[in-house]
């Protein structure tokens, strides 16, 4: 039988290659794995051959241990890979497809499912509805920042794309299907964005940047990108979007009045979540501070889309309350304004079709916008030290060495 490599989270602050089981068609006992799934038969799922996996800023939130994540967690939810196995209940997956894994596992039996909402499957996590691979509280499915890695609900979930040279011709955007481009434009959708918007992005790093290249392709008349990173807003400015660096102008409105002659926009999109700084030289960690900045400077009537990641358990939160998510957010701010707000994780496979289509087309360059830089599995724990550093980069990790850069 193969072998199998991963990247594991090893603690507080550390990144580990090292050599896992080879997935079969069943979830077993590990790191994670609610004792609920211990045993739980896939017959109705893959087993891929990872093409490439990439590391998200969500993934950083466990390497911090900001969560109550557990040594040993196969970390890895942006997958996308080549069919090599398939189980007995799977009728129109082959081998030898090329596919893209939503970060969301979802069964597409339940009511949520059956009503598009994938992002909260009632029948994939006993701790909570809604799943993904790699993630604490999620239900332990093993994550895919690995070589091989096993798919439940193939037939329902996987996206395959229907030229495979031309799909490996176009990894790098391609590869953003499974979480960041969905997730990007799920937060501009969720905002409201239409031509001639005004939008205000809080986040350069590649949720951020996806976000603001989504803006743009719903036809924002201007897309401004807030930050603390000089070097993340120099990759917005790369195509096309305004900025405001939030460590040397700490008004966030003013800013704005300066580039639109109004203090205020259309639309916000919140990309930072529960690690958030506040604004100025000497900033400190702020959990709320995004929240209630983008309530301050979206119009009256206007929506607010939160992609960002809040969660109900963060051991390194500055405080009681926020070490169980509750946060000091100006609600009646927002309520005075009508402001509509859309939370959670991103329901992909709503989007990733369609955003397949335009990076098939050449109406999308999401690689591009967020700066996709190729990586070998080896080279993930530094990847993650540069990430967690602030690099511009969204790390592709490329685990067999196929991908043509």
């Amino acid at each position: 039988m193969a072998g199998n490599r991963a990247v594991v989270y090893a603690g507080p602050g550390k990144v580990e290659v090292r050599d896992i089981s080879y997935p079969d068609l069943i979830l077993r006992d590990g790191p994670g794995v609610n004792p609920l799934n211990v045993g739980r038969k896939c017959e109705h799922g893959v087993i891929l051959k990872v093409i490439t996996t990439n590391i998200c800023g969500s993934d950083q939130h466990m390497v911090r241990g900001r969560t109550t994540a557990p040594s040993g967690l196969v970390l890895g939810h942006e997958i996308t890979g080549e069919v090599i196995e398939v189980g007995r209940d799977v009728e129109f997956i082959k081998k030898g497809d090329l596919v893209s894994v939503p970060f969301n596992i979802a069964c597409g039996r339940c009511r949520s499912c059956k009503e598009r909402n994938t992002n909260v499957c009632l029948n994939v996590n006993p701790d909570r509805p809604g799943s993904a691979y790699g993630y604490v509280d999620m239900g332990g499915w093993v994550g895919g920042q690995s070589e091989y890695v096993m798919v439940p609900y193939a037939d329902f979930q996987l996206l395959k794309f229907p030229d495979k040279e031309h799909a490996l011709e176009k990894i790098l955007d391609l590869t953003m299907l499974s979480d960041i481009f969905p997730t990007g434009y799920h937060g501009a959708v969720s905002a409201g964005v239409k031509p001639g918007s005004t939008v205000y992005v809080a986040g350069a790093g590649p949720v951020g940047l996806a976000a603001a290249h989504s803006a743009q392709l719903l036809g924002a008349a201007v897309v401004i990108v807030g930050d603390l990173n000089s070097e993340r807003l120099a990759q917005a400015r790369s195509f096309g979007c305004e900025t405001v660096n939030l460590r040397e102008h700490p008004n966030l409105a003013e800013q704005i009045e300066h580039i639109l002659g109004v203090p205020e926009v259309d639309c916000a999109v919140d990309c930072v979540g529960f690690e958030a700084h506040g604004h100025g030289h000497a900033h400190s960690e702020a959990p709320a501070v995004v929240l209630n900045s983008i309530m301050e400077v979206t119009r009256a009537g206007g929506r607010l889309g939160i992609p960002g990641l809040y969660v109900t358990g963060d051991p390194g939160a500055t405080d009681e309350d926020a070490k169980i998510g509750t946060l000091k957010i100006r609600f009646g701010l927002g309520w005075a304004k009508s402001h509509t707000f859309v939370t959670g994780q991103t329901p992909v496979m709503k989007y990733h079709r369609e955003l397949m289509m335009a990076i098939l087309n050449g109406k999308a360059q999401i690689a591009k916008a967020v700066n996709a830089t190729l990586i070998s599995l080896e080279q993930a724990p530094l990847a993650y030290s540069e990430f967690d550093k602030g690099a511009s980069k969204k790390f592709v990790i490329d685990p067999h060495g196929l991908v043509r850069s």
